[in-house]
């Protein structure tokens, strides 16, 4: 769902990337159908796609305000990625003065990697790729500054985007011209491309651990009790109660840190004088209490089933 144009040379490089993506949720053989129109060319316009998803029971939802290119150190990259399964599948190219790199990547893995000098390279689903390939063999003039190649790339992606939903009509130009010879480029892509990685390897790492915390966090919730007993009272000394959880509960803090496990004591607090040694308490109707007369108990913990 992307169209990106890259122009490599001497005094510099110039990237021009649209900014669309798009999501869509149904069956799979009507997606299959629908994605090979859409990347065969048979649907031009966002009105007929919608259409046609419509037609094959597909939710599609579109945006405009991806951002596909960045300034990296005196690079730019430019990306394009496939969510799978279980894996996010990235192209990119990183370009500069004098150089660029192709870089495939699963998840945060290297598959593959390519080096050039000089020339234009094209991201984008093959029809794209072909509409875009045609008309820069027809407009390209001798002129190759770095304005013009920026100019006429943003031509390309508002004509391309004419002729396909796959592109949007937004669009993104970026430039970087540093003074690196043939050599300089390589090495500064090198440095440049093995930081970003290890910075995309943490991001994932860190995103890993959060969707773990938070698939941890909503098991407890779900294991909160809301009705039930929860333990009997062991001692009682003022307003302040000691009570022993029974063999299915367990008290966790605000974090989700276990503070007592099953068959050990918690402190509750109580307005009532009339708690007792042996009372049950329990929870009814989320509120915490003694079974005998409703007396409300507090604490500052959270009881959970096992």
């Amino acid at each position: 769902m992307s169209l990106i144009i890259a122009y490599i040379g001497k005094k510099g490089c110039v990237m021009a990337a649209d900014k669309r993506k798009i999501g869509y949720f149904g069956d799979k053989k009507n997606l299959n159908l629908l994605e090979d129109e859409l990347y065969g060319g048979s649907i031009g316009t966002d009105e007929e796609f919608l259409a046609r998803a419509s037609e094959l029971g597909i939710s599609v939802k579109i945006t405009d305000d991806a951002n596909k290119l960045k300034v990296v150190g005196n690079c730019i990259r430019g990306e394009v990625s496939t969510k799978g399964t279980m894996e996010t599948k990235r192209r990119r190219v990183y370009g500069t003065t004098n150089g660029y790199q192709i870089i495939e990547l699963l998840g945060s893995q290297t598959k593959s990697r390519t080096a050039g000098e000089s020339g234009i390279v094209i991201f984008g689903n093959n029809f794209a790729k072909q509409v875009a390939q045609r008309l820069i063999s027809k407009k390209l003039k001798g002129s190759k500054s770095l304005r013009y190649m920026g100019e006429l790339f943003e031509d390309i992606l508002k004509e391309v985007s004419s002729k396909t939903p796959t592109v949007g009509k937004n669009f993104d130009v970026l430039m970087q011209q540093p003074n690196f010879n043939k050599s300089e480029a390589q090495n500064h892509l090198n440095l440049t491309i093995d930081h970003d990685i290890k910075v995309l390897t943490k991001f994932r790492q860190e995103l890993t651990e959060q969707l773990v915390q938070q698939s941890m966090e909503i098991e407890m919730v779900n294991k909160i009790i809301d009705k039930g007993s929860v333990g009997n009272v062991v001692n009682v000394e003022g307003n302040m109660v000691v009570v022993q959880l029974n063999d299915k509960t367990q008290a966790m803090d605000s974090n989700w840190k276990q503070l007592a496990a099953p068959g050990k004591n918690v402190l509750m607090f109580t307005e009532s004088g009339n708690v007792e040694i042996g009372d049950e308490v329990v929870i009814e109707n989320e509120d915490l209490c003694l079974k005998k007369d409703k007396s409300s108990l507090k604490c500052d913990i959270i009881l959970c089933s096992l």
